[in-house]
């Protein structure tokens, strides 16, 4: 081909020499043909120097990726649906109580389920050519090639939704060519794989979206459009869309809410990126000029949700005890699936500690839908109680908390985690623990004695002063008096017949009912302390487990553990834990019939008779007082046919305050008033216990 332009060339020059007469005279003909063959050198110069190019960029890309593999089709819809969910809690009847505690919070939602105006505007600002093209835009990619070489202050971007998709799920953050070409041909391979409505709907629940109006990290459009205006993702208006749509770029510097879930002073910058995703929008057809110059004119920051609290602002305790009781169960599942058996769990702490992290990780990012025993608005009704109770008034140390069990099935209704979750974050009703006073007689004395044959509530017990070892027992005001029946002794809380009838009964080992009712702190010298009686524990109970024994009387002498977990679901409604209720068989039906008519005696003249004084309602209760030494601890539990409740009020060896006896009493009936208003059939049933 040279040869042939070389032999044409001096043809032409020798033709203007000699002076001949031909069709190259014609000086402009001779321009046209110079610039022609010019042109045409050029091009073919060019062509060479980009066949040159595009091989040896062919080469580089193809030694970038060499050592990939290709993932199957299923390997990478694994990977693309496979982002963290927020998990939920519910109140019992599913009624949602929030979302679980998280780094980030998402919510799935399907393509269908988006308005039509937020997928148009995410297209047009993020990519617009998202229909037409195979994952990658080549022009795209070549300038922000070149942007990258030449360290240019100008950046346009050049990945697709689709590339967007595959760096957030299956490539890390690293910045190099090599992650970018991985990136070009795992694009092309999804979308060979996949159709564009799959691609997007898997876009729309991973993109990131900045803060929502608690200060939370947000993912996904539909977390996106509830965080931020307090509505599902298929009601959103043009408006809202928009502004939505334009925080992927930039989600710090556009999201309006602080992290501390208060609106920015400055909302400008995600107003003025909400004007330019509309512009687009005009620009692509997606909408007019009238909606453009409407919406561009919206007052956009009236429509964000005010500040708003989580889960744990709202319901610090109860959100705590729901995650350490889901971490358990989720870190006893994973170990026996793993082989590991429950023994062996608690046994071995390095792997206590590795399945309880992995169940905490779990169960944040699963989307677990977990579901409580709780009762919202009894649990509501309490704590307005607690924040209200002016019997507290005068005592800042004083603490209290409170359980309330269902006694058919063990379902924990409601609790009273403390007075301020601020001042103090122990849970004092599932986690202090806590001498249990004279609460201790019925469980640990007498119910053991009568199933032991060795009394009835008719039995006459000594009631004067005698030692037992080192210990000489005293009642309350040193009231002794002539021999008195069990009955009586418990009416009246005796002590010293509860000592006696204890040192009678010690010898059938009376501490394996209180192991049988869930007691799960009785230290070693617990078993021999006799002042155990009267409820001197070396470490103490806690509210929870010292309730929940006393429904054991409530159900005929057989005990159900009480629970707060009732069932754990996956996102796609798939069971993974549902709570199964163990019966075990503590005292015979008489043992706990005659400890039910004891207690009833108990309120309705003894120890709690003022409480009736107190509730607004009649109901057949049974129950028992409880008062530790120098008056630290203040106890009162007791039973209907339906619940049992209890309640501690203590100062927590804090001498310079102090409970006011009594007190207790009417903070019991406080709660238990204010869940009748609530469910006046659960707390007040018409039946009565049956002898």
């Amino acid at each position: 081909m040279w040869e042939k332009w070389k032999t044409k060339l001096k043809e032409l020059l020798a033709s203007l020499k000699d002076g001949q007469s031909s069709t190259y005279i014609k000086r402009g003909k001779l321009a046209s043909l110079v610039i022609y063959n010019i042109v045409i050198i050029g091009l073919v110069f060019l062509l060479i120097i980009g066949s040159f190019a595009f091989g040896a960029g062919s080469g580089y890309f193809a030694s970038l990726i060499k050592d990939e593999s290709p993932p199957s089709k299923k390997e990478m819809s694994d990977a693309l649906t496979n982002y963290s969910e927020t998990s939920e809690i519910y109140f019992a009847n599913n009624v949602p109580l929030g979302k679980l505690r998280s780094n980030l919070e998402r919510d799935e939602v399907k393509l269908e389920n988006v308005s039509p105006h937020l997928v148009h505007a995410l297209i047009s600002t993020e990519d617009e050519y998202f229909y037409k093209h195979d994952g990658v835009v080549p022009k795209a990619v070549l300038r922000a090639l070149y942007q990258d070489v030449s360290n240019s202050a100008t950046r346009t971007g050049g990945s697709t939704l689709t590339q967007q998709l595959i760096k957030n799920q299956m490539l890390t953050n690293e910045v190099s060519f090599t992650r970018k070409a991985n990136e070009i041909l795992l694009a092309l391979r999804v979308e060979n794989y996949f159709s564009k409505e799959e691609i997007l709907e898997a876009y729309l629940n991973v993109a990131y979206f900045g803060r929502n109006s608690a200060g939370n990290n947000i993912a996904g459009v539909q977390t996106a459009a509830q965080g931020l205006f307090g509505r599902n993702a298929k009601d959103l208006t043009l408006e809202q869309a928009a502004f939505i749509a334009g925080l992927p770029q930039s989600p710090s510097r556009y999201t309006p809410f602080t992290q501390a879930g208060q609106l920015k002073e400055d909302l400008s910058p995600g107003v003025e990126r909400m004007k330019t995703v509309l512009f687009r929008m005009k620009r692509a057809g997606y909408i007019n000029k009238q909606e453009y110059e409407q919406a561009v004119n919206y007052n956009i920051t009236k429509d964000f949700k005010t500040s708003s609290s989580s889960v744990v602002e709202k319901y610090p305790w109860l959100n705590f005890e729901v995650e350490k009781r889901v971490r358990k169960i989720l870190a006893e599942q994973l170990a026996n699936q793993a082989g590991v058996s429950t023994e062996k769990l608690y046994g071995d702490k390095a792997l206590l500690q590795q399945y309880t992290e992995q169940a905490d990780l779990n169960m944040r990012q699963n989307g677990y839908r977990i579901h409580t025993t709780i009762h919202k608005n009894i649990y509501d009704a309490m704590e307005n109680v607690t924040k209200n109770f002016n019997g507290f008034n005068n005592y800042v140390k004083v603490n209290t908390g409170s359980v309330m069990i269902d006694n058919k099935t063990g379902a924990i209704i409601s609790f009273v985690g403390g007075r301020d979750y601020e001042s103090s974050q122990y849970n004092y009703a599932t986690s202090v623990e806590t001498p249990n006073g004279s609460t201790m007689k019925p469980l640990l004395v007498y119910a053991p004695a009568i199933q032991s044959g060795l009394i009835s509530a008719n039995s006459m017990v000594n009631n004067s002063a005698f030692t037992w070892g080192n210990w000489s027992p005293k009642n309350a005001g040193k009231n002794y008096t002539a021999p008195v029946t069990v009955r009586k002794a418990l009416t009246y809380s005796y002590n010293i017949p509860a000592a006696r009838v204890y040192k009678m009964n010690k010898g059938n080992n009376p501490t394996s009912y209180l192991e049988k009712m869930g007691f799960t702190s009785l230290q070693k010298n617990d078993y021999v302390n006799p002042s155990l009686a009267l409820g001197a524990m070396e470490q103490g109970v806690t509210v929870e487990e010292n309730v929940n024994a006393y429904t054991t009387f409530a159900n005929k002498g057989q005990f159900k553990d009480a629970y707060l977990i009732d069932k754990i679901e996956t996102r796609d409604g798939k069971v993974i834990y549902q709570h199964e209720t163990k019966p075990t068989t503590v005292f015979s039906t008489n043992t706990s019939s005659q400890m039910i008519s004891m207690m009833r005696d108990v309120v309705q003249k003894g120890t709690a008779a003022r409480v009736r004084n107190y509730l607004q309602f009649s109901s057949d209760l049974a129950g028992k007082t409880g008062t530790t030494q120098n008056e630290n601890d203040l106890w009162f539990v007791a039973s209907n046919p339906n619940v049992t409740f209890g309640t501690w009020v203590g100062r927590l060896n804090n001498p310079q305050s102090s409970a006011k006896p009594g007190d207790h009493l009417r903070l019991w009936a406080q709660y238990m008033n204010a869940a009748y208003r609530v469910e006046p059939s659960l707390i007040a049933p018409s039946e009565r216990f049956q002898p």
